[in-house]
């Protein structure tokens, strides 16, 4: 058994930014576990542009966003072990891992930083009927063939769902030599940034189909084709619009879920609309001293603001461990009228946070209001709010009281 101040799990944007902040910190014991051979997690497949631009101040590419971080990781003498598996994390802030230069190795922490990043979802969880044939790929993976392993996919490309990464590999695979014949999204609108809806489909003459699924999958060795049908308001097919699609590659884009076993295994809850932690104004789980930031807690949609959550974090985890506590959050903050979800789910009433949240459904000309005891404390005017992307407020601890719960609405 070793004891460290601070061990962080996962070595992507998220824990790389919080342990540089916890060293401006003045917290020196500080640890990255990380499963890849290197750290800089999904970035460094991400080799097109548009990082960076609220945190730097430019535009960068993926492998470039994350250098900057790891340089600077390397320079300061923080310990990132990599090809790391963590095997569990226990209430008591045990953590077992396992590595082929290390061994099996027990570590007990003072401060244990979640931030794991997410995975995508799968054809499995989709349950498309058909056949199993080559040339199903998630986004991701796709990505990984092209960018990393100089590994063409496929040819003829039909991509399931509009997330931002199903959007910019349209675009990718374009440039590659392919032809993508179409875009097909669930939903009667699209999940993807408006910039990549404009730069990577439309630029590119990419067709966008609203409210259409894959209905079946055909081909034996390889895939030989789909079949899409139009979906009524529920999400279902509608009988008598099928059409089937001869392609060779099925891209899907269907959501990306936080990786949060290890969070269940240490016994922290989970809040179903996030699919993350829920956690407090400091970032801090139910466990004292277990705190998560980035993707792991909710799916963001610029890594920019992964990095700011995480150095937040690092901010509150760096009180933890000098104070040995944090000050009690009892109040709630819920989630009213059109909001989906909202980061953090309590607050103390005491200090200014930053309050995350998505909108159910394409709005506009409204206002997202924000009422605490009967009182409106924030306002904020829009000339349109999308699912896509991200708000955020602004909570100065001037205007809160330390009863009566939290209310975020959008009118």
């Amino acid at each position: 058994m070793t004891d460290r101040q601070a061990v962080i799990v996962g070595g992507g944007p998220a824990g790389l930014a919080a342990a540089l902040r916890l060293r401006e910190r003045g917290i020196t014991d500080i640890l990255i576990l990380e499963r890849e051979h290197l750290p800089g997690g999904i970035l460094r497949q991400c080799i097109h542009d548009g990082f960076g631009l609220t945190r730097f101040g430019e535009s960068l590419s993926g492998p470039e966003y994350a250098q900057r971080f790891i340089d600077q990781v390397r320079d300061k003498g923080i310990e990132c072990v990599t090809d790391c598996t963590v095997l569990s994390i226990s209430p008591d802030k045990v953590i077992i891992a396992a590595s082929r230069e290390h061994g099996l190795m027990q570590i007990r922490a003072k401060a244990v930083l979640l931030t794991m990043g997410c995975r995508e979802r799968t054809r499995g969880a989709l349950a498309t009927p058909g056949t199993r044939p080559a040339g199903v790929y998630t986004a991701g993976v796709a990505q990984s063939y092209i960018n990393l392993q100089n590994i063409m996919v496929g040819h003829e490309v039909v991509i399931l769902g509009s997330g931002d990464i199903g959007l910019i590999m349209a675009r990718r695979l374009t440039l590659e030599g392919a032809h993508v014949k179409g875009v097909y999204e669930v939903q009667p609108y699209p999940n993807g940034l408006p910039r990549n809806i404009e730069q990577c489909l439309n630029d590119y003459h990419i067709p966008l189909h609203l409210s259409h699924t894959v209905v079946e999958i055909r081909g034996r060795e390889r895939l030989t084709g789909v079949v899409v049908a139009r979906c009524d308001e529920r999400f279902r097919p509608i009988p008598g619009t099928e059409e089937e699609i001869p392609c060779d590659t099925l891209i899907l884009s269907v959501g990306l879920i936080p990786e949060n076993e290890l969070t269940l295994g240490a016994g922290i809850s989970l809040d179903p609309r996030t699919r993350g932690a829920f956690v407090d104004e400091n970032c801090q789980t139910e466990v004292p001293g277990v705190f998560a930031a980035g993707n792991v807690l909710h799916v963001h949609d610029l890594v920019d603001f992964v990095s700011l959550e995480a150095e937040s974090l690092a901010d509150h985890a760096a009180e933890y461990i000098k104070e040995g506590s944090l000050a009690p959050c009892p109040l709630k903050v819920i989630a009213g009228q059109d909001v989906g979800h909202t980061v953090p789910q309590f607050f103390s009433g005491t200090k200014d946070f930053t309050l995350w949240l998505r909108v159910r459904r394409p709005l506009q000309n409204v206002r997202v209001v924000v009422r605490q005891d009967g009182r409106e404390i924030l306002s904020k005017r829009m000339r349109k709010a999308l699912p896509a992307e991200m708000i955020q407020l602004k909570i100065p601890a001037g205007d809160l009281s330390v009863r009566g719960d939290m209310e975020v609405c959008v009118k």
